[in-house]
């Protein structure tokens, strides 16, 4: 029978969160009507852009439906967010030069990193609020039984420096540990398939 602790990790494993998000967001980007793949205009691209968020951010929450109200310019702010912590600072010019000359996989190319953002803000969401609901349920004591037992069956996994003596910096930080867990295996996982 499974522990608490494994069936929480189950859970949020990467192919129930982040890969979850992934194949969302990659049917996002399959279903986003496009007139052409090739913008030259800041105002079409800034309309493009808000439209492609809401319809990548409908898709990766599953949101069935219409949504009922749409305002460009709150999309395009938070797609502007998405873009700076994409492409760094100015990084909604570089995406506009990218889509504009079409180097580096123009249109594309932008709208595949701006939707593997969206799914990657949300899986993380999502698993942080299912670990954060689930450490708040358990006593003082339920949560050393648990940081004891991530470390009995995954401390192999993690550096050395901070498994060692009692694991102090695993006990004082299982919640951020629990969160990237899914990531870790996620990763180990791609390194696998190599």
């Amino acid at each position: 029978m499974a522990t608490q602790l494994e069936r929480l990790l189950q859970s949020i494993g990467p192919e129930h969160t982040i890969q979850k998000a992934f194949n969302r967001a990659n049917e996002a980007i399959n279903t986003f009507p496009l007139e052409s793949s090739l913008i030259t205009e800041w105002d079409e691209y800034r309309m493009v852009m808000a439209r492609f968020y809401r319809h990548v951010e409908k898709k990766v929450l599953n949101v069935q439906g219409q949504i009922s109200t749409t305002d460009m310019d709150f999309d395009w702010g938070r797609c502007f967010n998405t873009i700076i912590k994409a492409y760094g600072n100015n990084g909604e010019k570089t995406a506009f030069e990218l889509v504009r000359t079409g180097n580096d996989g123009g249109l594309n190319g932008v709208l595949r990193k701006i939707a593997m953002a969206i799914a990657e803000y949300y899986s993380q969401n999502e698993i942080a609020a299912r670990v954060n609901q689930w450490l708040n349920g358990l006593s003082v004591e339920g949560k050393l039984a648990a940081c004891d037992e991530y470390i009995k069956k995954f401390g192999h996994l993690l550096p050395s420096e901070i498994t060692e003596g009692t694991a102090v910096r695993i006990k004082a930080n299982l919640l951020q540990v629990l969160i990237m867990h899914p990531r870790m295996i996620h990763e180990l996982n791609k390194v696998g398939r190599l």
